[in-house]
C-alpha cells in the first residue's frame, strides 16, 4: 500500500507538477532547497492549501480528488501534523497540550507515546518552562496521540540549536522503528536524511527530480 500523490497548481512564479508515489510504514525525506515546494507539498496533502487538479491517496483511502469532486477537510484526513516550530498552546500544561483535540482518551497509547518521547516527567510543566527540544517532543506525541493515517514534519529540527538537535534525533529515530505509520520529512539537512529516511524524494522548482 502506497501513498499516491499527483497535482498540479500554480503558485507565484512556480508551477507545481508533482507524481510522487511513497512507501507505506516507513520515513520519507523530501529534500531540496528553500522554496523548491516541500512545505507546500505537504500543506497539499494536509488540505491546508488546494491544488487546481490532481488526486491524493493513502492506499485507497482518497483525500483529494479534482475529477470526482473528493476534497476532505484538514480535521477529517486523519492526518498529524509538526511544524518547524512546536506550536504548543501556552496556558495549557503538557498534558493539556496532548490531550487538546483527543476525541476518546485511550489511556494505554498515552502511555506508550510519552514513554517512546520520555515527556511523562513533563505533563504538569507549562510550555514557557520547556526547552526546545522538549517542546518539539511534545508537539511529536502531540501528533500521534491523534492517531494519524500519516505523520508530516516540515524540518522540526531548524529552529534548535545543536545540543537540542542531537538531543531530539534518538527520538525521531525511535519513531521509525516503533511507530507503524507513514511518515513524510521536510528536511535540508543530508545528516538527517542519512540517519532517519528509508525512502528519498528531490523537489527542485515544483517538480519531482529524484524519487527512491
Amino acid at each position: 500500500m502506497t501513498i499516491k500523490i499527483q497535482f498540479k497548481q500554480t503558485l507565484g512564479e512556480t508551477n507545481f507538477d508533482i507524481d510522487l508515489s511513497l512507501p507505506r510504514n516507513e520515513i520519507s525525506a523530501l529534500f531540496g532547497r528553500s522554496g523548491a515546494g516541500n512545505t507546500t507539498l505537504i500543506n497539499v496533502i494536509s488540505g491546508l492549501v488546494t491544488p487546481q487538479h490532481g488526486r491524493i491517496a493513502i492506499g485507497d483511502h482518497v483525500l483529494f480528488d479534482s475529477e470526482q469532486g473528493i476534497n476532505l477537510p484538514t480535521h477529517k484526513r486523519k492526518i498529524g501534523y509538526v511544524f518547524q516550530d512546536s506550536r504548543l498552546f501556552p496556558h495549557y500544561s503538557v498534558q493539556g497540550n496532548l490531550l487538546y483535540g483527543v476525541k476518546e482518551k485511550d489511556d494505554a497509547y498515552f502511555d506508550a507515546v510519552t514513554d517512546l518521547l520520555s515527556i511523562k516527567p513533563l505533563l504538569k510543566r507549562f510550555p514557557i518552562s520547556l526547552s526546545g527540544g522538549e517542546k518539539q517532543r511534545v508537539a511529536i506525541a502531540r501528533a500521534l496521540l491523534s492517531k494519524p493515517d500519516l505523520l508530516l514534519m516540515d524540518e522540526p529540527l531548524a529552529s534548535l540549536d545543536m545540543p537540542r538537535k542531537r538531543e531530539v534525533m534518538p527520538f525521531l529515530e525511535e519513531l521509525s522503528d516503533k511507530v507503524n505509520i507513514p511518515i513524510i520529512y521536510v528536511t535540508h539537512s543530508l545528516q538527517e536524511i542519512l540517519r532517519l529516511a528509508q525512502h528519498l524524494a528531490i523537489i527542485d522548482k515544483g517538480q519531482v527530480t529524484t524519487s527512491g
